[in-house]
């Protein structure tokens, strides 16, 4: 990793007596100030302006720990460290080439009556800040139980809000627009989710993302989650004060048991003028450390397509004993075939390996998936053998069904034999509640189990693709193999069993589950109309739609998920085999969350941009200045379209292809069909 310093702060070493604490931070040109200070009743607690305006209130910062009670109140300041940093760093892939990191940093040196040491520290940017506790090594705690933590975030009004609920085991739901007041989990259907756990009523998940009255945008987060449980956040009877509430263990009976020295995840406020700002933001990114890999050259993006689709239109089936198993040698031969000649990187199979028959919906599910076995009619070496010989690489499957404890025993064996095959990427899998009862997916025991296979994964050099996982939270800088996450409801919930996304479903994900990171949400769905599979089932968008999701959904690996036969002899396939999936610039061109969202981004290595455009149920026209293309080059922007007649309900799959030239100043009209999009290549000419 390459870095390039401009500027280093000094460190500034602050001794402080008694007096109660009462401190002001600024970000680097002053945008954002934080204040920490102690309440009259001793409380430690903080308040957050950007550019002048209020975002958060007094809210009160501490943790409950087991041996030590309440750590927020009798708490003396020993010292503050002041430093800062401006440098470029540049991502191994991402939505961007080069990342600015230019923050403050402070940190308050803090003991408690009883003697415990505590740090407290804030990371102040321009579009936001982070914040942690740290508990130093000291003499006698070595090991904290850590029973609740009490970060607030208390608003100034009843913001309009985007959300899914603080599930325990489950990200997967179309999300909530409501006021805070009004958040209610009772409104969202699970009914479709193979693992859901919700204790509180009242309480979301994150990214939670905000827009006030006035039209600040706010999203709060966390970033680098490491041997830690998933925060979500409480939202208290007052309706305006949101209290961080840590996934439990009921199996150990606490949230976390650390060992000391210890860091909690940073607790993240984005702020922006407008939705794009926080999308744009890289907060989340530097917040995280960097690169640990010393190898990184078989970490590749690509597309890829695979025999996935099919088990989901049930046509046919991920086990044996069905008589209708998908994963065989012949097909997976016909899919690398296609892949080759279309130019695609990889090929995923899924249901090559036994134990398919109990996978879900049994309790003991202890032993059953084997991760080197293939099934009698897919011969695994002559497959990968196969793709090699065509330039495609496989990319393996590991379902678990949330039995982790089996997939650990099994990762040196299942890891050596990819590297043995050359298979540098695996898509996981975790469907079903998690094995040993008690423990969930978001808890601090899968987080480290997450952890423990992405470093495993490291070592044998196979990039990761999870599905059923916790949160991305920025990990993906840490390690580059991280290459995508599922963690919302994606694509497959457009199949004739999942009812469908409705077109509003990705004008929200951008600005909520996207600010976490890359997402696996399988995109490129041709044939819309599902009648012969389910009657009455469709895909809720036009076809033009499913092309622009390549350019909004980002993911360094991006999947083509129709059945290939039907993409043969379709002139839109063309921009699904045009369009990269790495990029050295993005721009938010227009976005209002839950109706519209424009995005461009710049092709690796290029001078070619791409353009993707998506609406909610309405149709839309929009003037986009294209004030993000280079100066001096001219550009066929090759338009693939809404056709005047679509319509996502009853004409889907009608749509245009156009060229036209065109230079930076220029404008485009935009016209969008209900549940309909554009996707544009501008190519330079």
């Amino acid at each position: 990793m390459k870095y390039l310093a401009y500027t280093l702060l000094g460190l500034l070493m602050v001794s402080c007596q008694s007096e109660k604490i009462n401190q002001t931070f600024s970000s680097p040109d002053g945008k954002v100030k934080v204040r920490v200070f102690e309440t009259d009743s001793n409380q430690l607690a903080y308040t957050m302006n950007f550019n002048s305006q209020p975002v958060i209130l007094e809210s009160t910062l501490g943790l409950e720990l087991r041996e030590h009670g309440f750590i927020g109140k009798g708490l003396k300041l020993l010292s503050i460290d002041s430093t800062g940093k401006n440098e470029l760093w540049y991502p191994l892939w991402g939505e961007d080439g080069v990342v600015h990191d230019r923050h403050r940093s402070y940190t308050l040196h803090l003991q408690h009556t009883d003697g415990l040491l505590l740090n407290i520290q804030f990371r102040l940017f321009d579009d936001g800040i982070g914040f942690r506790y740290e508990f130093p090594n000291q003499p006698g705690t070595e090991e904290l139980i850590v029973d609740n933590e009490y970060s607030q975030f208390r608003l100034t009004g009843d913001h309009t809000a985007w959300w899914i609920p603080a599930d325990y085991d489950s990200y997967e739901y179309l999300y909530q627009t409501t006021r805070v007041s009004e958040i209610d989990s009772s409104l969202v259907d699970g009914s479709l989710l193979a693992a859901t756990t919700i204790m509180e009523k009242h309480a979301v998940n994150t990214p939670f993302t905000m827009k006030t009255e006035k039209g600040l945008h706010i999203s709060i987060h966390e970033a680098a989650l490491t041997n830690y449980p998933d925060m979500t956040l409480r939202i208290e009877e007052d309706k305006r004060t949101l209290t961080s509430s840590l996934v439990p263990s009921t199996l150990n009976g606490w949230k976390a048991r650390v060992t000391t020295p210890f860091r909690t995840p940073w607790r993240t406020i984005q702020v922006g003028q407008t939705a794009g700002d926080l999308l744009e933001s890289k907060l989340i990114l530097n917040l995280n450390e960097p690169n640990k890999l010393s190898q990184t050259d078989w970490i590749k993006p690509g597309k890829y397509i695979g025999i996935w689709w099919e088990m989901h239109l049930q046509t046919s089936s991920w086990d044996y004993a069905s008589g209708k198993h998908g994963a065989t040698t012949a097909k997976a031969k016909k899919y690398i075939d296609f892949a080759a000649k279309h130019g695609f990187d990889g090929v995923l199979v899924e249901g090559w390996n036994t134990g398919w028959e109990r996978w879900i919906g049994f309790p003991d599910r202890e032993g059953v998936f084997d991760f080197v076995t293939p099934y009698p009619d897919y011969n695994l070496r002559e497959v990968a053998n196969y793709a090699q010989q065509k330039g495609v690489s496989l990319i393996m499957h590991h379902e678990t069904s949330a039995v982790p404890r089996t997939y650990e025993q099994q990762l040196d064996t299942a890891y050596s034999l990819m590297k043995e095959l050359g298979i540098h990427a695996v898509k996981t899998g975790y469907v079903g509640p998690i094995i040993p009862e008690g423990e969930y997916h978001h808890g601090q025991w899968m987080v480290n189990h997450y952890r423990k296979v992405l470093a495993k994964a490291a070592q044998s050099e196979v990039m990761i693709i999870a599905h059923e996982p916790i949160k991305a939270t920025g990990i993906r800088r840490t390690y580059p193999n991280m290459v995508a996450r599922e963690g919302l409801r994606g694509s497959e919930f457009n199949s004739p069993w999942g009812g469908g996304n409705p077109p509003e479903h990705l004008t929200i994900v951008p600005f909520t589950r996207m600010l976490g990171g890359p997402i696996d949400y399988t995109p490129g769905l041709f044939k819309l109309n599902l009648n012969e599979y389910k009657e009455g089932a469709s895909v809720p968008t036009t076809l033009a739609y499913q092309l622009a999701e390549y350019v909004v959904v980002y993911s360094p690996v991006q999947m083509a998920s129709d059945l290939i036969e039907h993409y043969e002899g379709h002139p839109a396939f063309q921009f699904i085999k045009d369009v990269p999936t790495d990029w050295d610039a993005s721009k938010v061109v227009a976005a209002e969350i839950g109706e519209y969202v424009v995005i461009a981004r710049l092709g690796k290595n290029s001078y070619d941009w791409y353009l993707g455009g998506i609406t909610d149920e309405n149709a839309r026209k929009l003037n986009i200045p294209l004030s993000f293309l280079q100066n001096g080059v001219h550009y066929e922007a090759q338009i693939y379209r809404d056709a005047d007649n679509a319509d996502f309900e009853t004409n889907p799959s009608a749509y245009t292809i156009e060229t036209q030239k065109v230079q930076k100043g220029d404008t485009l009209l935009l016209k969008m069909a209900r549940g309909g999009g554009v996707a544009i290549r501008f190519k330079a000419l």
